[in-house]
């Protein structure tokens, strides 16, 4: 069985995981995605694969 995780929930669990992000750290502009991406993966001090991964994570939960 496969599970599919909001935006919203993903956000939750991040920010209950890592402490020092905040809601502005996932805003983001329509389009603009892979901005939000980078921004996280720079304040998580992570890869963008090691940011996949952790995504790809929550999903399992």
């Amino acid at each position: 069985m496969e599970i599919t995780r909001s935006g919203r929930e993903q956000k939750v669990m991040l920010k209950h995981r890592f402490s020092n992000l905040c809601d502005m750290d996932f805003e983001f502009k329509e389009g603009k995605r892979e901005s939000m991406l980078d921004r996280l993966s720079l304040k998580l001090r992570i890869s963008r694969k090691e940011l996949k991964l952790l995504f790809a994570e929550l999903q399992t939960y």
